[in-house]
């Protein structure tokens, strides 16, 4: 039997990254999802997509009902939502998580408006695992002018959006990428995490493309390289560079990207100076694809981590006619269930369609009040039919002690044993009548 996780997703994002304004026009959430679903490799399909909340795909000030709208037009096409991008950069609402208070408060407030988004898809029953995706939204080179100040100030930011995204029960990964500042080395990626000291709600995304320059020391100090100077892509040189690297960052690691890279960088913009993703077939790729993923979903023994439930393919700034192509797509997701074949594991069915809607119903807010106002007009309307009957059953002893009494006060009158009889008779049908309601 094929191993059935960790699923397999396609990010979304690539139609937008690198697009519009001086490039090539972004292409639109409808068309990437239409080549995602036509994606097929002898009968597997992909399993999900990852987002971007930014226009034109998602807005994140998004209505409920229009996201719903989304959620339900991404479930109808069979996909589950996995990982969200939040977008904390200042062209997109953001601000430098190490810049100045407003800069700071800018990043956290995207960070919340992402986890409200990603929580909200959780409650439609849309998105059953996966992160908020952040980075410093800074540069390297205003990091460089106070390494030590400017990545304190950046962890600090890092614990304040941590607040917000515990209180709507979601986890941000950071993704090692060396535009970054504070970010664009392994080392300083580990002393970042480790400043932040929030283990269990921020963690590392670790992006095959990305990580692979952390080898060779770009952006960085000579001290970060991994590789030998005289490095000629060695696979035995290669293989041990990244076990040091991975071992250092995938105890960190809750979130994982598949992708190519040729060794050379390539940006535009913010991006300057990032991870060129190459075409999985493309003859300069590096990366031995389904061998180099289990450096990281794999631990140092060799067994499976599952830190993550599901992986993605990232594709960043291919031209629109490369991914216009449905041949892409299929490409990527033979290389996707490759690594899922070498590195993947099956679970036994934990839930039916019925279990599986009660618990969509469980995480959606409205379904407690529901079930609270039902049992209270329950409890309504039986302590008043309680309390009548109550009532006319104590009507029986009373009239019997104010008979008794008359008969006390009065004996000589010869009718009081047949006026007693019959207030014991009109006592007993009074107190029969509330008991046969009652019964009904």
């Amino acid at each position: 039997m094929s191993n059935q996780f960790p699923k397999l997703h396609n990010a979304m994002w690539p139609g937008l990254v690198g697009k519009g304004q001086d490039s090539e026009p972004p292409i639109d959430l409808d068309t990437m999802l239409e080549l995602t679903a036509r994606a097929e490799v002898d009968g597997v399909k992909f399993d999900g997509v990852d987002i971007f909340l930014f226009d034109p795909h998602i807005n994140i000030d998004i209505s409920d009902d229009a996201l719903k709208a989304i959620a339900d037009k991404i479930m109808a096409r069979g996909f589950t939502i996995g990982s969200v991008v939040a977008p904390v950069w200042q062209p997109t609402g953001g601000g430098s998580a190490m810049g100045t208070e407003e800069e700071r408060q800018l990043f956290v407030q995207q960070v919340m408006k992402a986890c409200r988004i990603a929580s909200r898809l959780r409650g439609y029953g849309a998105r059953p695992y996966g992160i908020v995706r952040i980075d410093s939204a800074t540069g390297v080179e205003p990091w460089a002018a106070d390494p030590a100040g400017n990545t304190k100030l950046i962890a600090q930011t890092f614990r304040e959006a941590a607040d917000v995204a515990e209180s709507f029960g979601e986890r941000l990964a950071a993704e090692g990428e060396i535009c970054w500042g504070g970010m664009h080395s392994w080392r300083e990626m580990v002393r970042l995490l480790e400043l932040t000291n929030r283990p269990k709600t921020v963690g590392f995304q670790a992006d095959m493309a990305h990580t692979l320059l952390y080898t060779l020391g770009y952006n960085a100090g000579p001290e970060d390289r991994l590789v030998p100077k005289d490095f000629n892509w060695e696979p035995e040189a290669l293989d041990e560079a990244l076990h040091e690297l991975t071992s250092a960052l995938r105890p960190w690691t809750i979130d994982f990207h598949v992708a190519q890279n040729d060794g050379s960088v390539h940006g535009t913009g913010s991006h300057d100076k990032t991870g060129r993703h190459c075409q999985v077939t493309d003859p300069n790729g590096k990366l031995n694809i389904p061998h180099h993923a289990g450096f990281w979903l794999r631990d140092q023994s060799g067994a499976l981590t599952k830190a993550a439930r599901h992986i993605c393919w990232d594709g960043c700034m291919f031209p629109n006619e490369v991914m216009l192509n449905q041949d892409t797509w299929n490409h990527i997701l033979a290389a996707m269930i490759a690594v899922r074949e070498t590195h993947g594991w099956n679970e036994p069915p934990v839930a039916t369609p019925t279990s599986a809607r009660a618990a969509d119903i469980r995480l959606s807010r409205p379904a407690a009040p529901q079930r609270a106002t039902k049992a209270k007009k329950t409890a309504k309307k039986s302590k008043p039919a309680k309390a009548k009957v109550k009532a006319k059953t104590k009507a029986k002893p009373k009239a019997k002690a104010k008979a008794k009494g008359k008969a006390k006060t009065k004996p000589k009158a010869k009718t009081k044993p047949k006026a007693k009889a019959k207030a014991k008779a009109k006592a007993k049908t009074k107190g029969k009548k509330p008991a046969r309601k009652a019964k009904k």
